[in-house]
């Protein structure tokens, strides 16, 4: 199975999962770049602010992820939803399957993925990591996050084993 993870992060802790999510599936990766400076208080709220509002950003990213069997499409949570970015990167694209996986403090996880869903499609796994407050860097080796990661992509490898016998 050809995948692609593909994500957008602010702070570096979605592309810390997105790039330990990539060591077991051994996938291409892509960051979502928003050409919108959010960095600073000042692009934290009006990330916030365009979150919440539904809106899109103007995004750069290469790869096609239409050229791919599986799209596993990585996003911060801001302001209980998705992020502008990977908004955009969901309604400008076409996929054959999707998984989604998030990072955040712990509040709107299940909003966040069915408005994901509700713009592209139903995923085949979700994975929601969480870190103890917004300000806070996740760690890999708390929570059982490795663990989390591993199991989420060993739903990959089972179902691409179980096509290739």
């Amino acid at each position: 199975m050809k995948a692609l993870i593909a994500y957008y992060s602010r702070t570096g802790n979605t592309k810390k999962v997105a790039k330990e999510i990539k060591k077991y599936l051994k996938s291409n990766i892509e960051e979502i770049f928003d050409k919108e400076d959010r960095s600073g208080i000042k692009g934290w709220m009006s990330g916030g602010r365009d979150a919440t509002q539904k809106n899109i950003a103007e995004i750069k990213f290469k790869k096609s992820p239409s050229k791919y069997d599986l799209v596993i499409v990585g996003t911060p949570i801001w302001g209980f939803t998705v992020t502008p970015a990977i908004r955009s990167y969901l309604k400008q694209n076409k996929f054959k399957k999707l998984a989604f996986f998030s990072t955040s403090a712990g509040v709107g996880i299940k909003r966040t993925f069915k408005e994901m869903e509700k713009i592209s499609k139903k995923p085949i796994a979700t994975l929601a990591l969480k870190s103890k407050a917004w300000s806070v860097k996740l760690h890999l080796d708390k929570d059982n996050n490795k663990k989390k990661i591993k199991n989420f992509c060993y739903t990959f490898l089972k179902h691409n084993q179980k096509k290739v016998h």
